[in-house]
């Protein structure tokens, strides 16, 4: 950062200096959706010890359609459920919440309503050091969180995702991650390991201030102040199959990839369950749809969103469980590529109340796939899926499904 200004520092189209990262990002897709954000990544911070600090600050806005619209789709969704249920069509009628499959298209971009829209403003801090013990490999980081959700007659949302309709939502928690990351290459891994342990929290308001959420009728005042405490674990497993270049092997080595994910949203108090912050499951895993106030969690072979255990409201899942098996083998390993192949088996499953948690109890998938990585675009991909198992509520399979993915590995 302290070399932006001089020219003589620039490699390229940046200036070359300790590692610092600037970010500044707007996307939209006209009437839908806005989002806009700044970030700023100090990897060195100090200058002396090989400590993090983080700065971020984002901005987004989503439109909601009106309630002719809303109707419509309510209607034809009743109907296709009554006649349809045995002919393989329950979740016909919805086209994976894109453009509603069947009454969208046109239509559905002509019902935007400005008048109905979700607001999120959020704030981040976070500071990370690298430590000594157990070894050299483990990481902490602590992070402070503020989000704050706007809502504005969002009433299409709170049918299907339980949210409010209306008021100012303020979420604001502090998440500590421990992180043990051995791996060779960040492209293309051939050994080492990566866990991840994660825990955020907000206060718990619900125990000291009085109030009796039993009875409350308000849910602008029963979440005003959201709450809840979260726990992940994700891991990541990287076994060559063959010796490693440095003992004489083949520098295009297949690497054995196994990975385990867990997590669950809690709360303090059973009447004030936090609407916010919980898991979109299924599908590529990226941002997208109505999972904006989520964390989505990808599972190949079936749509985005669609995996729950135990009821219809799958959209809000409290706990979630992951696991896949993926064997890999590199096609191109070069400083200007790296193409690699893939095909994996993965299996998980989403519940929306902690006590239906089975983390082995899965809804299961297999396929193959291609990850492409080029400097100047980042990483891209593409896979096909076929699920074996039935979604809560479906007479059919996943079946196949392809898989994109742009910029992130799920």
């Amino acid at each position: 950062m302290k070399n932006l200004l001089n020219t003589n520092t620039y490699k390229g189209i940046i200036p070359q200096g300790e590692g610092q990262t600037l970010n500044i990002s707007g996307q939209t897709n006209a009437q839908y959706y806005q989002a806009y954000s700044i970030s700023f990544l100090d990897p060195w911070f100090g200058g002396k010890r090989p400590n993090t600090l983080s700065l971020s600050a984002y901005f987004s806005r989503y439109t909601g359609i009106n309630n002719r619209y809303y109707n419509q789709v309510q209607s034809q969704a009743l109907n296709n459920y009554y006649n349809n249920y045995y002919n393989n069509s329950y979740y016909g009628g919805y086209g994976g919440y894109g453009g509603y499959g069947g009454y969208g298209g046109n239509y559905y971009e002509s019902a935007y309503d400005k008048s109905k829209y979700m607001q999120i403003l959020g704030f981040s801090v976070g500071y990370g050091k690298r430590l000594n013990w157990p070894d050299d490999y483990f990481q902490f980081m602590a992070t402070l969180n503020y989000q704050m959700y706007m809502l504005n007659n969002w009433t299409s949302a709170s049918y299907q995702f339980g949210l409010p309709d209306n008021g100012n939502y303020h979420d604001i928690n502090m998440e500590l991650t421990f992180q043990r990351n051995s791996i060779d290459n960040p492209l293309y891994t051939r050994f080492g390991s990566q866990f991840i342990l994660t825990g955020s929290s907000t206060l718990p308001y619900s125990l000291f201030d009085g109030k009796d959420y039993k009875n409350m009728t308000s849910d602008e005042e029963r979440y005003k102040l959201v709450e809840y405490y979260k726990i992940k674990f994700k891991s990541k497993v990287f076994i060559p199959l063959l010796p490693l270049p440095q003992y004489g092997g083949p520098q295009r080595t297949p690497v054995l990839m196994s990975r385990v994910e867990v997590g669950w949203i809690g709360d303090y108090n059973k009447y004030k369950k936090s609407p916010f912050g919980t898991f979109y499951m299924g599908g590529d895993g990226m941002t997208g749809g109505y999972n904006y106030y989520q964390e989505t969690v990808a599972l190949r072979g079936y749509d985005n969103g669609e995996i729950a255990g135990n009821n219809y409201s799958m959209l809000n899942a409290r706990a979630y469980s992951r696991m896949s098996l993926e064997l890999r083998f590199p096609l191109i390993l070069e400083p200007s590529s790296t193409i690699y192949g893939l095909v994996f088996g993965e299996a998980g499953d989403a519940w929306n109340r902690i006590s239906d948690f089975k983390p082995f109890n899965l809804k299961r998938s297999a396929g193959a796939g291609v990850r492409i990585f080029l400097p100047m675009i980042g990483l891209m991909g593409i896979d096909w899926a076929y699920g074996f198992d039935k979604p809560y509520g479906s007479s059919s399979r996943g079946g196949g499904n392809f898989h994109f993915i742009l910029g992130q590995e799920f």
